[in-house]
């Protein structure tokens, strides 16, 4: 049990331990999974992580968005113990059980739209993401997909397909999924030189009317897919007329509209649901990530009519909708409802983007700050005028970081963002902790 309350350090860092561990990794584990700091892990709890040499760490990647209510949080470990007595799992496909129904019946309560919506519960994003796909081409009868210029949505072949970054994502996996077309998401922050963002986000949806004229046509089009705020692609944050505008390309053409809320989701945003900011009503939404602390766990939510075109037995997994991992679901949806975390999102965001602020106004190697609730993004560049990327100089200001104890993550198409997916439980004291460890290594980086 991690009794600290703050970073504390007490060996190099990497320690002895971690670095033993870290060569073990790299003898037996394949060169193609990542990772981002050099430290084994002992415990988590809260917003801190304790390593195997027993330095502490506050940790603002939180499992890449995974741990919205915190690590180990008491309630949901007391949740899956519980379950863990009763059966682990009888599997879905075989047999119903009550914990995969009572998740089902309250995704469609908290998602958005006035219809009967049905759900289908899998593993992972990137599964999410495949079935949302099937059901789409089932009810439409039709086979091509559009996604994003910026997005990630996976590194299954078909979500890899429509992954916008090829580099690692794609690189050395073709042939990729057919019938995939890539349209314009508003990067604002580089919108061409004295285009507006509103004016940019205009051009990119009449590209797309125009690519649907021309190059495409709606009858070939399943679905379109889209990130209500991009994650691996920077954390940029799309304006509601955007949105809403391709929802409405999408309701004119008879394409399903998908809503990737992987990343996004359960409270990130100060929203249960980060689309829920721009007034839209997906067809279908995907999800994971926060949904069950670390338990592996996704889910698709779309209206009745379409989830209910694929055949019996087309959908689904052996694993889908384990009963460990849903009873953590639904204990993480109260815990946010009972304890307003998406108010505690807002809070806590509004710190740490007012402190990011604050240091772009110091530091001229800062671009851009951005996003929603606590889904924060910061973009470093070598000039601000001509926004080169400054890709080396977040790799260094994050090493440093971490030397002090704070864990924190690059993202972004160009390799040039530092992100901030806190634990929504994070305290005053670790925040503040965390931004004043980030500003010091931003003045020892440059």
């Amino acid at each position: 049990m991690i009794k600290e309350t703050n970073v504390k350090l007490i060996t190099s860092i990497p320690g002895p331990k971690s670095k033993e561990l870290i060569e073990e990794r790299k003898k037996y584990v394949a060169d193609g999974v990542s990772m981002s700091v050099d430290i084994a892990v002992e415990e988590a709890k809260g917003a801190l992580l304790k390593d195997v040499d027993g330095n502490v760490f506050l940790d603002f990647a939180a499992g890449i968005g995974v741990q919205n209510v915190g690590h180990c949080d008491d309630e949901v470990i007391g949740a899956i113990k519980e379950q863990v007595d009763k059966y682990i799992h009888p599997c879905f496909h075989v047999a119903t059980y009550e914990p995969y129904v009572k998740l089902a019946k309250k995704l469609t309560e908290i998602t958005v739209g006035n219809y009967e919506k049905k759900v289908m519960l899998a593993n992972s994003g990137a599964e999410a993401l495949e079935n949302a796909i099937k059901v789409a081409k089932t009810y439409t009868k039709k086979i091509g997909i559009l996604s994003a210029t910026g997005s990630f949505h996976g590194r299954t072949n078909m979500t890899m397909s429509i992954t916008s970054k090829y580099k690692p994502y794609k690189n050395g996996f073709g042939p990729f999924a057919p019938e995939t077309y890539k349209f314009d998401y508003p990067y604002s922050y580089r919108a061409p030189l004295g285009v507006s963002p509103e004016d940019y986000a205009d051009e990119c949806l009449e590209k797309l009317r125009t690519m649907l004229k021309t190059t495409i046509s709606p009858d070939m089009i399943a679905c379109l897919i889209v990130e209500p705020l991009q994650g691996e692609g920077g954390f940029v944050v799309p304006s509601a007329k955007y949105m809403q505008g391709l929802q409405e390309i999408c309701n004119k053409n008879g394409i399903v509209f998908i809503v990737d809320e992987v990343q996004a989701g359960f409270a990130r945003t100060g929203k249960m649901f980060a689309h829920e900011h721009y007034g839209i009503e997906p067809d279908i939404i995907t999800m994971s990530k926060s949904i069950a602390a670390g338990v592996p766990l996704s889910a698709v939510v779309g209206r009745k009519e379409i989830m209910d075109s694929a055949c019996i037995g087309g959908i689904g997994g052996t694993y889908g909708g384990s009963p460990l991992a849903c009873v953590a679901a639904l204990k993480v949806i109260e815990k946010i409802e009972k304890e307003d975390l998406c108010e505690k999102s807002l809070k806590l965001g509004g710190y740490i983007t007012g402190r990011l602020n604050e240091m772009k106004e110091k530091y001229d190697v800062i671009g851009d700050v951005r996003g929603l609730g606590s889904m924060i993004g910061l973009e470093f560049v070598k000039d601000r005028t001509s926004k080169e990327p400054a890709a080396d100089l977040v790799k260094t200001v994050i090493k440093k970081c971490y030397e002090k104890g704070v864990i924190l993550l690059g993202a972004g198409i160009l390799s040039n963002v530092i992100r901030f997916l806190p634990p929504l439980v994070m305290t005053e004291e670790q925040v503040k902790y965390g931004m004043d460890a980030l500003e010091e290594a931003i003045g020892e980086s440059i």
